[in-house]
C-alpha cells in the first residue's frame, strides 16, 4: 500500500486518534471513544466509526479537552511532526488548554499525610495481626 492509498483510504475513529498520536496505543483510543470521551461533530462517537475530511472531533482526556479539524487521514503513526499534519487545533481549545495548563500548575499537589515510621508498640500490632494473633 502507498503512503497516497494509506491516506486517502476510509479510517477508523480509534486508528485515527492513535495515527495522530492523542493516544499511546490503538486500545487506549478504542477504549476512550467507547467511554464517551469522543465527540464527532457534537456526536457521541463508536471507535468504529469513519473519520473523514472536515470533521470535527472533540477529544477529552483527564482535565484537557481538544477541538480538532480533521484535515487529512492515515491508517500508519508515522513521526510527531507527521501526525500533527492530519488536524488542526481551534483557536479556543489551544486557550481554554492553556487555562487550564496554568490552573493546574498553580494548584497545590496533594501532601502526603503518612506520620512517619510505625511505632515499637505499632509493629507489634502489626505482626500479631499478619501472623494470625488475632
Amino acid at each position: 500500500m502507498h503512503r497516497d492509498e494509506a491516506s486517502s483510504a476510509k479510517v477508523r475513529l480509534d486508528k485515527w486518534l492513535w495515527a495522530a498520536r492523542f493516544f499511546k496505543t490503538r486500545a487506549f483510543a478504542a477504549e476512550a471513544a467507547g467511554g464517551g470521551k469522543i465527540d464527532i461533530n457534537g456526536e457521541r462517537a463508536k471507535p468504529s466509526r469513519i473519520v473523514r475530511t472536515g470533521d470535527r472531533l472533540c477529544i477529552r482526556r483527564g482535565p484537557f479537552e481538544w477541538t480538532v479539524i480533521v484535515k487529512d487521514t492515515s491508517r500508519l503513526r508515522g513521526p510527531a511532526p507527521q501526525a500533527q499534519r492530519l488536524y488542526e487545533e481551534t483557536e479556543e481549545s489551544a486557550r481554554r488548554r492553556a487555562a487550564v495548563a496554568t490552573q493546574l500548575k498553580l494548584e497545590r499537589p496533594p501532601e502526603f499525610a503518612a506520620p512517619g515510621r510505625p511505632s515499637k508498640k505499632d509493629r507489634r500490632a502489626i505482626a500479631r495481626f499478619t501472623k494470625g494473633g488475632w
